[in-house]
């Protein structure tokens, strides 16, 4: 019994052999037929290997690069021409960019600054979903980032009838933190104080409520900002160089020696009633014609 046992596992061993040295033998047969047929092929030379390399890929010494060039890549990633302001989109199209700020410590250093001192950020939300915020984007942010942004845009015009309660000047707002603020600029949508508005201006309201609210933001801007420098005013087609809100504006930066520009869009900076960049204005000037009656210009202000 033991006799037969042993030579049934020599038998078996045997047959193991057999069978490692024929699947070994399968193997090389077919890998030698592989090899010989990419030989054979004009494009075995740009077939890329699939072996892996015995040396690791470099990496690209981007601190190795002048300062300089590093900050123009950092614009280049994150700047864009939009204002920057709370939007439901933001996670969208604002956050990817700032991916810069989550690379290491030592290049975040470096980017947000170029960030927040050249973007323009809006002082209070445009958008219907945080236009009745308490908390405007300058409030939200932290001390250190709002002490470098030099431009802020104030949009007045919408929520005229009732101005939400967020639209302040408040100290929570954080306006005293703004120390590298240089412009300001004012964008007038609407002029309440046009006769057309007449009865639509809410209980109580006249046709100058709209207008010292407006005043009081600059003056409250101006009063806790004393680094602005530039004040620009721009306006819709509709709101004329002569608008009362227009002059109380004027008035006011002039009388603390702010410098006032006038922006493009309307084209004040040019003659009085020189075509600005948008409207109907510049499609008649176009035509060739110049002198549009009142009755005609009348229109285009109820249009606007």
């Amino acid at each position: 019994m033991r006799k037969g046992r042993l030579e049934n596992r020599e038998l078996e061993a045997v047959m193991a052999r057999t069978r490692r040295r024929a699947a070994s033998s399968i193997l090389s047969s077919v890998a030698s037929s592989v090899v010989s047929s990419a030989a054979s092929t004009p494009w075995s030379s740009r077939a890329p290997s699939r072996a892996s390399s015995p040396t690791r890929k470099g990496v690209f010494p981007f601190w190795a690069l002048p300062a300089e060039i590093r900050l123009r890549i950092y614009e280049m990633v994150m700047l864009s021409g939009e204002t920057i302001d709370l939007h439901p989109v933001n996670h969208r199209l604002l956050y990817p960019r700032l991916g810069l700020f989550l690379v290491s410590r030592k290049m975040y250093e470096e980017a947000y600054p170029v960030f927040y001192r050249q973007q323009t950020f809006r002082l209070y939300p445009y958008h219907g979903r945080f236009f009745h915020t308490d908390r405007p984007l300058l409030a939200r942010l932290p001390s250190h980032y709002r002490n470098l942004i030099t431009t802020l845009e104030l949009r007045l015009g919408p929520g005229w009838g009732a101005p939400p309660k967020g639209q302040n000047t408040d100290p929570s707002l954080g306006l005293r933190d703004c120390t590298s603020l240089r412009t300001l600029r004012i964008f007038i949508e609407i002029d309440p104080s046009d006769t057309i508005f007449a009865g639509f201006r809410g209980r109580n309201a006249t046709e100058e409520t709209y207008k010292h609210f407006c005043v009081a933001l600059l003056l409250g801007i101006m009063a806790q900002a004393p680094s602005l420098e530039i004040v620009e005013i721009d306006a819709y087609p509709g709101v004329k160089k002569d608008a009362p809100m227009v002059i109380a504006l004027k008035r006011r930066v002039e009388e603390h020696g702010k410098k006032l520009i006038w922006g493009p869009l309307r084209g004040w900076e040019k003659e009085e009633d020189e075509p600005g960049l948008i409207g109907l204005e510049k499609a008649l000037a176009s035509m060739g014609i110049s002198d549009v009656p009142a009755t005609a210009s009348r229109l285009v202000e109820a249009m606007a």
